[in-house]
């Protein structure tokens, strides 16, 4: 299925799924992913714990954060998919964050974690048939359907890629 439109997107959605240029999912996920996995490899392993400024989130930690997010993501696209009315609540990221433990983490492991997310994630929306893609729930207040929550994934990832490119990797 294709994008979204950007007139049917959730206002808060809007900043991460209009700038994509990919126009299916499933290629979305897997070349999304790929560019992930190249950027996180580039990165030295005495790097994972750098912070750009003080206060913020490690490269590791961000690395967790976006597998965090995907997990979620991919629960609300599975609850909303199997016709669940579950309003489903948020999730506080920087405690998330904070509790993830990461530092000790070797790099590589969470790129390997990362890559067996990643597989899962394209798994299971493979699996949804169009009628499965247009259900809809309640995700933190806002009502999405399980197609955005795939190409949610997707801009969320992209938006903290070019995080990480614009503000630890700058020269």
């Amino acid at each position: 299925m294709p994008k979204p439109s950007a007139s049917t997107l959730p206002e808060f959605y809007k900043r991460y799924i209009d700038p994509l240029e990919y126009d299916e999912l499933i290629p979305a996920l897997i070349s999304s992913g790929n560019e992930s996995i190249d950027l996180f490899k580039s990165i030295p392993e005495a790097s994972g714990n750098y912070r750009y400024e003080e206060g913020k989130w490690s490269i590791k930690q961000v690395i967790q954060h976006i597998m965090d997010a995907e997990r979620v993501f991919c629960y609300r696209a599975l609850t909303f998919s199997r016709g669940d009315d579950t309003r489903l609540p948020g999730f506080d990221e920087n405690s998330w964050a904070a509790a993830s433990l990461v530092s000790d983490r070797k790099l590589y492991k969470l790129i390997e974690a990362y890559a067996n997310l990643r597989a899962s994630t394209v798994d299971l929306f493979g699996s949804f048939p169009a009628e499965m893609l247009q259900r809809t729930g309640d995700a933190n207040g806002i009502q999405v359907d399980v197609l955005t929550l795939g190409f949610l994934i997707v801009g969320h990832e992209a938006h903290h890629r070019r995080v990480l490119l614009d503000r630890y990797f700058q020269k």
